[in-house]
């Protein structure tokens, strides 16, 4: 295995006519912030659900940390959706103890330090929480795993600047260094500065894996000017 992801001709079809993910190759090395980019409807969710056993691939195979996706590759890997998944009437406490339980690598040290920073109540029930403080426990609680591959996806999306920040603070200082983190997002300006590499994908196709650095020293534009260049948007 040459990488800590290895994604190999992988293909999501609905039916004939609507192929979500057309035969997509990738290979994620370790220790790398990657975003995966692209319009709505390119293929960044589907990509990312197959990747955590959500969704099972028509064609192709994925193998993280290698193994095949199942039970052994979603010990490896901390997932953040893009849509709220913790019940309202459960106090944060609870979800803690529950993450204890469930997760091996799971620190609720490291969780409760990062509630405290932020002036977050334990016993606080998530339907109490503004939005934005909503997204920040979700958060806290996938980056207080030591988990080998972070997958976000749109983890800065409809929370405010302010909030976006400490989004981007506690990323890039709670990740254990030697994993991998995929960030799916929109909002390329806010999060450019974190990425070490990017994939563009359009239609379910892969576009571009490349680093920041070449898209700078070789296009002569940001990563989010390039983007609306190559898609025209």
């Amino acid at each position: 295995m040459n990488g800590l992801v290895e994604i190999t001709g992988v293909t999501k079809a609905y039916d004939a006519q609507h192929v979500a993910v057309n035969n997509v190759t990738l290979t994620l090395p370790k220790g790398k912030i990657i975003g995966l980019l692209g319009p709505n409807g390119s293929g960044k969710t589907t990509l990312i659900k197959m990747m955590n056993g959500l969704l099972t691939p028509t064609g192709g195979s994925i193998r993280i940390g290698g193994y095949e996706v199942g039970v052994e590759s979603k010990a490896h890997v901390a997932y953040l959706p893009d849509r709220t998944y913790l019940a309202g009437n459960q106090k944060i406490n609870d979800i803690l103890e529950y993450f204890v339980d469930f997760y091996a690598d799971f620190s609720k040290e490291k969780a409760l330090e990062m509630l405290k920073s932020l002036d977050i109540n334990p016993d606080a029930k998530m339907k109490t929480l503004s939005k934005g403080t909503r997204e920040k426990v979700q958060l806290i609680l996938v980056m207080s795993r030591n988990a080998d591959l972070y997958i976000l996806d749109e983890p800065i999306a409809g929370v405010d600047p302010a909030a976006r920040d400490y989004i981007l603070r506690t990323i890039i200082n709670n990740y254990n260094p030697d994993a991998t983190v995929l960030i799916s997002t929109h909002l390329i300006g806010d999060i450019e500065q974190v990425l070490d590499e990017v994939i563009f994908m359009r239609y379910g196709h892969l576009v571009l894996y490349t680093s920041v650095d070449n898209i700078r020293e070789e296009k002569g534009k940001s990563v989010d000017a390039y983007f609306r260049e190559v898609f025209a948007c």
